[in-house]
């Protein structure tokens, strides 16, 4: 049975900082994941695997669980650190980027792996079971519903996101494994929230609604159904769009490293933060973060006054201290205004 053609990314209607946080995880998985917060209908997991679809192959180590990236000894699992260190030979392979959802009723024992503690005292070594962080590292992990998660796995999720790296220990016994991966959690506020201790975890996070333009909303019934008729050639029809888009991301990851911020745009950020009334200093690191890697995307080597708006959008409204039952709101003409003022 063939597999229908992925619906394309350049295709999807509206959506536009739905699409743009999503692009901005890929070049830079460091900003720390995106929570989207939308009604049903809204293109959420379209566009996630669209994202994954849209992207060339990568190169791995072949037979790695972890699928290690062979032009980074810095992040290798201990198994392919083992075969460099012996002069073993490293076989490439080329793979495509996936999808890895995460199921609601996930266990820990499920997400982060298990240890054979049995086997380890009985041989001397160590026998680790992967779990879906294995499966994610290098990967987009997708978890719909994530308000719904136990709130210690979702503990779990953004200090592998945050760190790269998963530990499992058991009776004294500890493995490590590489873990960097796209964190997407997508959710329905009307079936309850995050605890804010978690929602400040997440880098970004965006507020989907459906069309409410005439003319869009007819569209995107025309896009999909003629997605439907003819899955292969709608795709055809986004070839070029997609192949830009592509390029300009590996073009983004590839510029990033070199661009540069000076320190009256890390003040002025410090300062919004300030007068904002943010808690801790997560949302200021997140938003330089998310303001260099906006510049790489638009293939620019210096952040711009625009970048720190745009990451100001993406980064802060669910920073927002509020009380309980109250949505946290961002005054956007206030953070326009004080960032034109510290221009």
């Amino acid at each position: 049975m063939e597999r229908n053609a992925v619906y394309p990314f350049t295709a999807i209607v509206g959506q536009e900082d739905m699409k743009l946080a999503l692009i901005l995880n890929v070049i830079n998985p460091a900003l720390g994941g995106v929570l989207i917060k939308g009604e049903k209908g809204t293109a959420k997991s379209t566009a996630v695997r669209a994202l994954a679809e849209l992207l060339p192959a990568m190169e791995s180590v072949e037979g790695c669980t972890f699928h290690c990236n062979p032009a980074l000894a810095s992040a290798f699992c201990d198994n392919c650190s083992e075969k460099i260190a012996t002069r073993s030979d490293v076989n490439v392979v080329s793979v495509k980027m996936r999808v890895v959802e995460l199921p609601v009723s996930a266990t820990e024992d499920r997400v982060v792996g298990t240890l054979d503690i049995e086997h380890a005292i009985k041989h001397g070594e160590k026998k680790f079971e992967p779990g879906i962080l294995a499966l994610a590292n290098r990967n987009i992990l997708y978890v719909d519903e994530i308000n719904l998660l136990d709130d210690h796995v979702v503990d779990v999720l953004l200090d592998a996101a945050a760190m790269g790296i998963n530990t499992v220990e058991r009776e004294g016994v500890s493995y490590s494994h590489p873990a960097r991966f796209v964190l997407v959690g997508t959710m329905n506020p009307e079936e309850g929230d995050i605890r804010p201790q978690l929602l400040d975890r997440f880098g970004l996070s965006v507020v989907v609604k459906g069309e409410h333009d005439p003319e869009q909303r007819v569209e995107v019934i025309k896009r999909r159904l003629a997605y439907e008729k003819d899955p292969k050639g709608f795709n055809e029809l986004y070839g070029q769009a997609q192949n830009t888009l592509a390029d300009q991301i590996i073009c983004a990851q590839k510029i990033l490293p070199t661009v540069e911020i000076d320190d009256h745009t890390l003040e002025t950020v410090a300062g919004l933060s300030l007068n904002l009334g943010v808690d801790g200093h997560r949302a200021d690191i997140t938003v330089i973060k998310t303001a260099l890697t906006l510049a790489a995307y638009a293939g620019r080597t210096k952040v711009q006054q625009e970048d720190l708006k745009i990451a100001a959008k993406l980064v802060l409204p669910h920073r927002m201290r509020r009380r309980p039952f109250e949505e946290g709101e961002l005054d956007w003409q206030s953070v326009e205004a004080f960032l034109d003022e510290n221009k």
